[in-house]
């Protein structure tokens, strides 16, 4: 996997909108923080587009981040938030330039259609808090900081009750299940070949998450891989007629034949401890009875 090159003082990273529209003045706080970490800021022209949903067209969007991928004084692609629509403007993106020069895209839940993207064509990429999360950690601002910078990330959690023990080396691929789930068919589906697979997810009926990890299960994803580390599962819905299982049960009941180690409840995903994660690095994972670690190398 190609690692773009880490950041440095004076470098600058463009805020996009590749999905939902941004049109409230709330990138102030985000500014600060990267004018405090030394990185100057270009804003996107897709921010205040309004087309219903979208941050403006497909076209507009597109646009707009083809435009950064193409400027080499932007080291940086930071998407301003989730929603829906990545999958509507990414086959109309030309990578040509970013293959000479790469550059690193942030972002989690609906940017897990470029993450996932990336990683098919062997990039490594930030999945991590965007410039909306004004309620962030100051551990996911941490983390997020250390990733773009390239000093070492490592993770140490308590231990949890579900928790499946073991030690795992890998490449870490992943993001949001829904999204994930949605590729699956397509060229910018991920390989879980020896993997280690990251999963979250937000505002979904449990049946569906249900569907989701079966989906999973079915086309060769569980069985090829070497661990799993699942993040949050928020706001989670049922019906009147209960499904029976939370979210973590239903994983653990998919994945209970793979001898695999699995962490749960890691501190990623759509809340405000949202730690930074390096798609395509190599990691290794421990799961003991005192706590789980997850190391970047």
């Amino acid at each position: 996997m190609i690692t773009p090159p880490y950041l440095k003082k004076g470098d600058t990273i463009a805020i996009v909108a590749t999905a939902r529209k941004n049109i409230d003045d709330n990138l102030k706080p985000a500014i600060s923080w990267l004018k405090n970490w030394g990185i100057e800021v270009v804003i996107g022209s897709t921010i205040g587009l309004d087309n219903n949903q979208l941050a403006g067209t497909d076209e507009q969007r597109a646009a707009d981040f083809q435009a950064q991928l193409d400027n080499p004084n932007i080291k940086a692609i930071w998407c301003v938030r989730g929603g829906y629509g990545t999958v509507r403007m990414i086959d109309l993106l030309d990578f040509t330039k970013f293959k000479q020069s790469p550059k690193w895209i942030v972002g989690f839940s609906d940017v897990t259609v470029l993450h996932s993207h990336l990683n098919t064509m062997g990039y490594q990429s930030i999945h991590g808090i965007m410039p909306v999360s004004s309620k962030a950690s100051e551990e996911a601002k941490e983390t997020l900081r250390k990733a773009l910078f390239g000093e070492h990330l490592e993770y140490k959690v308590p231990c949890e009750n579900m928790n499946r023990l073991g030690t795992a080396k890998g490449e870490l691929v992943g993001g949001n299940l829904s999204i994930l789930y949605s590729l699956f068919g397509s060229p910018s589906a991920i390989d879980c070949s020896d993997k280690i697979l990251f999963i979250e997810d937000l505002d979904e009926y449990l049946y569906h998450i249900d569907r989701m990890m079966m989906n999973l299960k079915r086309n060769g994803c569980l069985e090829s891989l070497k661990g799993i580390i699942v993040g949050g599962m928020t706001k989670m819905n049922d019906n009147e007629v209960p499904w029976g299982k939370n979210a973590l049960e239903i994983i653990d009941d998919v994945t209970k034949n793979y001898n695999i180690p699995i962490i749960y409840n890691f501190p990623a995903g759509h809340m405000a401890d949202n730690r930074a994660l390096i798609f395509g690095k190599q990691v290794s994972m421990e799961v003991n009875d005192l706590e789980s670690k997850v190391v970047f190398e």
